[in-house]
């Protein structure tokens, strides 16, 4: 039987896009109290339910799905632009496609806004009018209010007016690093991506008997296997080694693993690595918020993403991306030894124009990445890096990186790497890094 939670969640989820909602009247249809109806809304918006407004009050949103993630809905403006809505609050939950600037004569203006648009201008009420008529919201900059005939207009068509005390400049800027930012995330991989799904997850019963685990074993090919209650609670894992030496009729809840480690959808990727090379662990089950099981991933789920991640070209370019761009090889093919040359940029560097300690970890760090894969040809991350010490480094120099491998097993590595310019040390450190096996 489902929580209270989860109730109030498919409740929420069953609401037609664009309705309005409140703790109170979320806790008078479910009889629950406000307090467990505010943390149910909560995680509906974390989840893509609903947005919250300042001064507006939160509303049903449409879930976008992850390829969708760089459009924007009129909701997420107004919180962007920290605005407030004279009309059309119906419209809100609506994904816009495209946003227009209106820095020019109305004729030309209009050629370029359409269904789906928002326009971001001024003042001028003869333009918003002729927007709101096209099919496109709109978004007032310099704290401006527009007149009663434009707000009843955007209440008739369900397309907001929205006012914020930003300039246009500032706005469109805010607006474009929303959308730059979303394509970030797109890029990183959540256990919710590549989990395989409940319905698809082999699992036992706490009262089921070993038996019942070779069966599953022979049909599957798998040693582990979660363990669920009769509410779908994940209470256990069990694996050939926990029934080893115990009698087929013996009980499932007698020999399994209790409060396994488990992970949420949310968690990424490379943080489930990192926990599976560390605890030696083959696959965690995935739960929700209220520890119900969601599905499992296991460490070949794991594998095949990163080799994914590192095969796709990159829409939202992070300061990582840009920092490691300027690294270049100067070794042909070398297998024992390898240096990078680098440029000190200025966007690498402090407010004394020398370069900055996260550009020099993140240099060092995928300096001796790239040597370590090429050594073992496998996947790694970083568990700990402690940095001797940083010299000034001025912008524009030109830095060598020597990453040297001290000792490396099936598991761990030990990496020094030594930063040199014109020849001189000018950084050193090491790195502790936990090595992921292919297979």
């Amino acid at each position: 039987m489902a929580t209270k939670h989860e109730q109030i969640l498919q409740y929420i989820e069953s609401l037609p896009i664009g309705e309005k909602i409140s703790v109170r009247q979320i806790a008078k249809v479910m009889n629950v109290s406000e307090g467990t109806a505010y943390r149910a809304i909560k995680d509906a918006e974390n989840k893509g339910y609903v947005s919250t407004i300042e001064r507006v009050g939160t509303i049903r949103i449409e879930q976008k799905k992850k390829e969708n993630i760089e459009k924007l809905t009129y909701a997420e403006v107004v919180n962007i632009v920290d605005g407030q809505v004279l009309g059309g609050r119906a419209g809100l939950h609506k994904t816009l496609n495209k946003f227009v600037i209106g820095a020019m004569k109305l004729e030309a203006m209009m050629r370029y806004t359409g269904a789906g648009n928002l326009l971001i201008v001024g003042n001028r009420t003869k333009a918003q009018q002729s927007a709101l008529e096209a099919g496109a919201a709109v978004l007032i900059t310099g704290g401006f209010d527009t007149d009663e005939y434009n707000k009843k207009l955007a209440d008739e068509l369900e397309l907001p007016i929205i006012s914020t005390s930003y300039d246009t400049f500032t706005v469109a800027t805010m607006i474009n690093r929303a959308i730059y930012d979303q394509l970030i995330k797109k890029e990183i991989v959540l256990v919710e991506d590549i989990l395989t799904p409940v319905e698809k997850t082999v699992s036992l019963k706490p009262d089921d008997k070993i038996e019942t685990w070779y069966e599953y074993n022979k049909k599957t090919g798998h040693g582990r296997f979660p363990v669920i209650d009769s509410n779908l609670k994940v209470v256990g894992i069990v694996t050939s080694k926990d029934i080893m030496g115990h009698e087929k009729h013996a009980l499932i809840e007698k020999v399994m693993t209790k409060n396994p480690i488990t992970v949420s959808g949310k968690t990424s990727v490379a943080s489930v690595a990192q926990m599976m090379v560390w605890e030696g662990i083959e696959m965690l089950p995935v739960v929700n918020s209220s520890g119900q099981i969601e599905g499992i991933i296991s460490r070949q789920d794991v594998l095949k993403a990163l080799q994914s991640i590192q095969r796709q070209p990159h829409t939202g370019e992070k300061i990582d991306d840009i920092i490691t761009r300027q690294i270049v090889n100067l070794s042909d093919d070398a297998k024992e030894t390898n240096v990078f040359r680098c440029e000190v940029t200025p966007q690498m560097t402090n407010q004394y124009g020398t370069i900055s300690y996260g550009a020099f970890t993140t240099l060092i760090t995928e300096a001796a990445n790239y040597h370590l894969r090429q050594q073992k040809k496998g996947e790694l991350v970083v568990e700990n890096m402690t940095i001797y010490f940083l010299k000034p480094v001025q912008m524009e120099s030109i830095i060598e990186i020597h990453p040297r491998i001290l000792d490396v097993g099936r598991k761990f590595g030990k990496i020094d790497v030594e930063v040199y310019q014109n020849g001189v040390v000018v950084g050193k450190a090491m790195l502790m890094v936990q090595l992921i096996d292919r297979y």
